[in-house]
């Protein structure tokens, strides 16, 4: 049985709220982050730039988010603001929104006080690399115990760089409540470092590593708490049905909705009056400053008839940004 956080992860139902992008303690080789979220303070809520608690509500309503997950950078570096979201989003939605946050840091028991009265659920911690296999005895195993005293739920998310029996140690003394193994990955953001530490892509993939997959499945694979997501599944699954999820709640009347998750309508120049002497319903239209979104096979139907000489069916995501996946010209 999976995690309640991974549950709703896996249903597309979790917004990522990504709270603060620095991360004072190490600069580590495998960081995905771009550069465009790297050593800033700005705040986004999924794709959306926050420049007010409003913005990360609106969000949140906009794909019906079942829970949040909280990220950065370090979150608990900007602890008071991690601690507003949080209390900001559980008086929004109540108690059953659940959260969760990822920390490449301990932080100690006043932090794990502050995020548990904010209302936190879940904390996953990502103990430094160079440390894994000599975590017992540190500030890593008591941060496990402080955080279940303090009423959050402890667990490990760590990168499949390899296998690492020490985690399931943990998991068997009741330490940590599960771990999750993400598939190892290339970004934008790390691909020169990971390259230089003589990682390539897996044949046939976009972004996962050639490598240690296998024998993570074959050390920790078995265990009943232990959590494999691949990048396949993050991209087709967690990815394109947090965007179904958008995409119901923001499509217009004349909107189609791919098995991706876009939306797809046409584009033309023309005059929203010849439109309605072409007898265009308006709910299968919208007027923009320069131009006329319309179903786009009321559009096609249109210019194949003689009625409009040009036009253009677009796809794009249903985010915040709305960006653009392709255009098709229609003459």
């Amino acid at each position: 049985m999976i995690s309640k956080g991974c549950e709703q992860c896996a249903k597309g139902g979790k917004m990522v709220l990504f709270v603060y992008g620095y991360c004072d303690q190490r600069d580590c080789f495998y960081c995905p982050l771009g550069e465009n979220r790297k050593n800033v303070t700005d705040v986004y809520a999924n794709e959306r730039l926050v420049e007010s608690d409003e913005d990360v509500l609106t969000e949140a309503h906009r794909m019906d988010a079942l829970g949040t997950s909280i990220t950065g950078g370090e979150p608990q570096e900007a602890l008071e603001r991690t601690c507003h979201y949080l209390s900001l989003l559980k008086d929004e939605f109540g108690e059953d929104h659940h959260t969760h946050l990822y920390t490449g840091i301990t932080g100690g028991r006043e932090n794990m006080r502050r995020l548990s009265e904010a209302g936190l659920d879940e904390i996953r911690f990502h103990p430094p690399f160079e440390q894994w296999g000599d975590l017992h005895g540190t500030e890593w195993e008591d941060i496990l115990y402080i955080a279940q005293e303090e009423g959050l739920t402890p667990a490990f998310e760590i990168p499949g760089i390899r296998a690492e029996e020490e985690f399931l140690d943990f998991l068997d003394e009741g330490a940590a409540e599960f771990c999750n193994v993400n598939e190892f990955e290339m970004s934008d953001g790390n691909y020169r470092r990971m390259q230089e530490q003589g990682f390539e892509l897996k044949e046939g993939h976009m972004s996962a590593v050639e490598g240690s997959r296998e024998d993570i499945l074959e050390v920790m694979g078995d265990h009943e708490r232990v959590y494999f997501c691949t990048s396949v599944f993050k991209d087709a699954a967690q990815h394109r049905r947090r965007l179904k999820r958008m995409a119901r709640n923001v499509r217009r009347e004349f909107d189609d909705i791919t098995d991706d998750g876009t939306l797809v309508y046409g584009k033309t120049r023309t005059s929203p009056q010849l439109l309605d002497e072409l007898g265009v319903p308006e709910e299968f239209y919208t007027v923009k400053t320069n131009h006329v979104e319309v179903a786009w096979w009321l559009l096609e139907e249109m210019i194949e008839e003689g009625d409009l000489e040009e036009g253009e069916i677009v796809e794009q995501y249903p985010t915040y940004d709305g960006q653009v996946v392709e255009r098709t010209p229609l003459v």
